[in-house]
């Protein structure tokens, strides 16, 4: 029976948000498609997470970090946290399934809203809830962030103008008590999400990654 999947590569929620999950940056260079990152107004830290692959290996997502890198060890603040991370998806039509079993949707603005929006809840949820139940708090969250990321015409959000590459475009945004949620087009053939907390997003401008070594660690 043929199956669909939301995006090929998808590794999890908890995988894409925790940057103690990031690879070597060989895993960027193997991309066909340029990284995003915050401009060079951003003076700060800037660290690699995870990328997201295909079963055959193709490069589908992946994450640049600014600022904190968030933790969830218990003695760690999240209010004291302050980050943005860029999510970076690459544009795809529908396609087959690298087996042969199934399709994979096209990615779209959503895929990156929902990226950005489970990236966010990953790496910023209730600390003081019991362990055995955060799971379950995790899974319903999440499956929230694809309800909303859905309807980005919906009421959930609201429209954000940022540079990108220097030129101003329009994003989805939207804020909630974890931090906020911002997701839109980019040239090049990608979508463009992005999350933080203790950093505002007004004022923040994007631009392609011209040296990945400035965010090795």
């Amino acid at each position: 029976m043929e199956t669909t999947s939301r995006l090929a590569g998808e590794s999890g929620p908890a995988a894409q948000g925790v940057p103690g999950a990031r690879r070597a940056v060989d895993g960027f260079l193997m991309a066909a498609f340029p990284w995003y990152g915050l401009d060079a107004a951003f003076t700060g830290s800037r660290w690699l997470l995870q990328v997201g692959t295909a079963a055959d290996g193709t490069v589908e997502h992946g994450s640049t970090g600014h600022g904190d890198e968030p933790s969830l060890r218990v003695e760690a603040s999240p209010d004291e946290q302050s980050f943005a991370v860029v999510v970076t998806v690459a544009s795809r039509p529908v396609r087959r399934s690298a087996d042969g079993t199934g399709t994979l949707e096209a990615t779209s603005v959503s895929t990156a809203a929902w990226l950005a929006g489970s990236g966010l809840l990953s790496c910023t949820f209730p600390m003081e809830m019991d362990h055995t139940l955060r799971q379950d708090w995790l899974d319903q969250q999440t499956g929230v962030a694809w309800e909303l990321a859905d309807d980005l015409e919906g009421p959930g959000w609201r429209t954000l103008s940022l540079p990108v590459d220097g030129e101003p475009a329009d994003f989805h945004y939207r804020e909630s008590e974890y931090g906020w949620v911002l997701a839109g087009p980019a040239r090049d053939g990608v979508h463009l999400g992005a999350y933080g907390r203790g950093m505002s997003a007004y004022g923040l401008g994007f631009s392609v990654v011209d040296d990945l070594t400035a965010y090795e660690r």
